[in-house]
């Protein structure tokens, strides 16, 4: 665990969960697992305060705890989990574009409240939807209970881990902490649930003619355990990153060969997306026939065109599509560990380019085609002057962007008698620069709390403002007076606050471009890895 990473995810959990949380979970994710009592004594925080920190991590998937074989429970942070809260918003905006506003709201409230039951999800959600509709009009359960399923089918949704019911009740005592079981098959079973009803307003006109207390004992009495009670559902965070994977590698396609292509090949990720496993080196192998009969209708394309297309892509140096048999009119796979280290090399060459110019670029594609090369023969094969080839060297050695590497003649290892070959390690290069991503952000996350902090006194009188612009509003004053609230904010303070405004929002794009690529990496050292 790198200090960068601690960082940021002390900033995360701070930002989302307060300076209690944070602390008992940046003491965990320095220190390793540990129990609640040392926890308590290593933070000199009350057993109360860590028993609800250590809650609200659990709840949100941010800690594990297991039963040691002395009977002590130890919590364990996952500091890989942490920094997905960073990616929170490109989940959400992804359930948008997919299952429209209610996936959005599925999505969004399973990651404010870590895990849910169905029935909770669909309720609130239908809640959400129909505070934003016009008067008349309601969200019924059954539309988000239709979303929830889909969700569920493309498993995006998944279940939480839970303990086995026990059949018959023992004398036997508890054990301290219960062992958590998932069953596969049920992971993406989706409970019968019978959910009739439309979503309510907050402030429903309707319901002030029934006196308030009759209202709650009348609740209380109808109140009964939901069929799903017990069944928690969490995001399938795993299911968004090869969702986003496939995009990037449709959009390679794409830009490498033209839109027909790409199709082909998102054709070929979509039949696999669920059969393959998010971590798998290549998709499961389809035959050009099954291609053809599931690409989409508004692709009028014979199968003689599309055999030629695969051909085409799979003869490609890139290697992204390859032939893995003759049957079913040739079998195909998507190799996707290629796929993920060239779009890897891509974003490094693009880092180059920006940091060190285009001739250093040159040279950095030179080294990745070549393998091994001297100083000379750079200089001969990228046409550069030797003082300029020898500057450009140093400088990417210098950020380790480069390696050198000895050989010697001899074994007195003396400089005349020694080759010094220069080469690129694209995986510890990778890692190099997921570090610099990873401090980027934090420092990102740290302006854009700065920036609030100066400007937060003109923040909440905006704020009041609003406020009695919207409750005036609504109680259906004058133009005049609406106008004289606004003026309470002067136009060097309105100038202000839109230059914070602009400001923040440029902040959030960068850390949101800037996780792009740190998925890239990531997804490309985890697939070499594994590979």
């Amino acid at each position: 665990m790198t200090q960068a990473e601690i960082k940021l995810c002390s900033l995360l959990l701070c930002e989302h969960f307060g300076e209690i949380v944070e602390k008992i979970g940046k003491h965990l994710i320095c220190t390793g697992s540990q129990p609640l009592r040392m926890i308590a004594h290593d933070t000199g925080m009350s057993l109360d305060q860590v028993r609800k920190a250590l809650c609200v991590l659990i709840q949100h998937n941010l800690v594990t705890f297991q039963l040691q074989k002395r009977g002590l429970v130890e919590y364990e942070a996952q500091c890989g989990r942490v920094l997905r809260i960073l990616r929170y918003p490109r989940y959400i905006y992804t359930a948008k574009t997919l299952y429209s506003d209610t996936g959005e709201l599925i999505v969004e409230e399973l990651l404010l409240n870590g895990k849910m039951s169905m029935s909770s999800v669909v309720k609130k959600v239908a809640d959400r939807l129909t505070e934003t509709m016009e008067d008349g009009k309601t969200m019924d359960y059954g539309e988000v209970s239709n979303t929830f399923v889909r969700l569920a089918d493309t498993h995006f949704v998944q279940r939480c881990p839970s303990a086995p019911e026990n059949p018959e009740p023992s004398e036997a005592p508890l054990p301290p902490a219960p062992t958590l079981v998932l069953n596969e098959k049920e992971m993406y079973t989706v409970p019968r649930l019978n959910l009739v009803g439309k979503g309510k307003r907050r402030h429903s006109d309707n319901d002030d003619s029934e006196p308030k207390a009759k209202r709650q004992k009348s609740n209380t009495d109808s109140k009964e355990p939901p069929a799903d009670d017990g069944i928690y559902w969490q995001v399938n965070i795993d299911r968004f990153h090869q969702h986003f994977r496939d995009q990037a590698i449709v959009s390679a396609v794409a830009n490498r060969m033209d839109q027909t292509s790409s199709e082909i090949v998102r054709t070929m990720l979509r039949m696999s997306e669920v059969t393959t496993s998010s971590n798998a080196p290549y998709t499961q192998p389809l035959s050009s026939n099954e291609i053809f009969r599931s690409l989409p209708s508004g692709y009028n394309i014979s199968k003689q065109i599309l055999d030629q297309y695969l051909t085409l892509l799979s003869d490609d140096p890139l290697e992204f599509v390859g032939k893995s048999g003759e049957s079913g009119g040739g079998m195909y796979v998507i190799n996707l560990h290629k796929a993920l280290a060239s779009l890897a090399t891509a974003t490094l060459e693009s880092i180059v380019q920006e940091r060190f110019g285009s001739r250093c670029a040159r040279i950095f594609r030179l080294l990745l085609r070549k393998k091994h090369l001297e100083q000379k023969q750079i200089e001969d094969f990228a046409m550069i002057p030797a003082k300029e080839a020898k500057e450009m060297m140093y400088k990417m050695l210098s950020s380790n962007i480069v390696s050198l590497q000895e050989i010697p003649k001899t074994p007195d290892h003396a400089p005349s008698r020694t080759f010094y070959l220069y080469a690129v390690n694209v995986l510890s290069s990778a890692r190099m620069l997921l570090q610099r991503c990873y401090k980027s952000v934090a420092n990102l996350i740290e302006r854009r709390l700065h920036e609030t902090k100066e400007n937060r006194r003109l923040l909440e009188k905006s704020q009041r403002v609003e406020a009695i612009l919207a409750s005036m509003q609504a109680t259906g004053a004058e133009e005049a007076q609406l106008q004289e609230i606004e003026e309470m904010i002067t136009a060097p303070e309105r100038q202000q606050l839109e230059s914070l405004k602009h400001n923040v929002n440029k902040i959030d794009a960068s850390e949101n471009q800037v996780d792009e690529t740190i998925f890239l990496l990531e997804s490309y050292i985890n697939s070499t890895v594994k590979h």
